[in-house]
């Protein structure tokens, strides 16, 4: 008889979390074409959407680059697209708003990758959670440290 030995569970290293971050970003992302919408547009139109009401667009802007490590005239740039496309509208001198449109299209979005998210999650116990949750935030923020170490 043969037996295998299983593989050993690999250690968290940047590889591993790579590999988590763009299989999920994979899965978001054929969400996301089926709507027409990229994944620096899903993400601003987030900040946007769980706002309470308008959103000076420096803080939307500074939200999308601390999250995605991007530079502020991309974001800008997607902002401005988000606007054009009616997703978003400016609201006085310096704030942009969600749109009915907006809101609607996050709504849809939203609703598609949660079952996948539930999928994904499923059977985790939540101590793994919470142990994982602990170890990508210090990881995180550790990196941040490093990036603005290197832009001083």
């Amino acid at each position: 008889m043969t037996t295998t030995t299983p593989a050993p569970t690999p250690l968290v290293d940047p590889r591993v979390i790579a590999l988590a971050h763009y299989a999920g970003r994979a899965l978001l992302e054929k969400v996301l074409a089926r709507h027409g919408v990229t994944f620096q547009q899903s993400v601003t139109l987030r900040v946007a959407a769980v706002a309470d009401g308008p959103v000076e667009r420096a803080h939307l802007v500074g939200s999308v680059v601390d999250s995605l490590k991007v530079a502020a005239n991309e974001v800008h740039t997607v902002v401005d697209g988000l606007i054009a496309a009616g997703l978003l509208t400016p609201h006085g001198a310096s704030q942009v708003r969600i749109t009915e449109t907006g809101r609607e299209l996050y709504a849809t979005t939203s609703g598609e990758t949660a079952p996948i998210s539930a999928r994904i999650y499923e059977g985790i116990p939540a101590e793994d959670l919470a142990a994982a949750g602990r170890v990508l935030t210090l990881i995180t923020e550790r990196a941040d440290a490093e990036l603005a170490a290197m832009d001083r």
